[in-house]
């Protein structure tokens, strides 16, 4: 069955991209049980995904993690300063149940245009 969800979706200057996972691109599978590896593979998903909107973090206002273990949050907030090198954007981090087994991070954002 085809999913029913886009990677993302523009609404005018608005770009809504949906919950990106610690999944190789190519394989499919989770690529490690490592929350700073995983934190990196989902960042770098989400990037690809801005990037084939024709946009990148500095267009992204806001983004939602959801963490499976809330206890996690210390490395993953160093993982994700250093990817992000400086770039500031506003964050909500949440404890929750991503729906995948083994996905322990999920990070969704909200870009705009100008």
């Amino acid at each position: 069955t085809p999913s029913p969800l886009a990677q993302a979706i523009r609404w005018g200057d608005m770009l809504f991209v949906s919950g990106q996972g610690p999944l190789d691109p190519e394989t499919r599978e989770v690529v490690s049980t490592d929350i700073i590896e995983q934190t990196r593979q989902t960042l770098g998903n989400l990037e690809r995904v801005l990037e084939a909107a024709g946009a990148d973090f500095t267009n992204v206002v806001n983004m939602r993690v959801c963490l499976r273990d809330s206890t996690d949050f210390p490395v993953f907030n160093v993982a994700f300063t250093k990817f992000m090198k400086g770039e500031k954007v506003t964050r909500t981090c949440i404890g929750g149940i991503p729906h995948r087994a083994g996905v322990n991070v999920e990070i969704d954002c909200v870009a705009m245009f100008d």
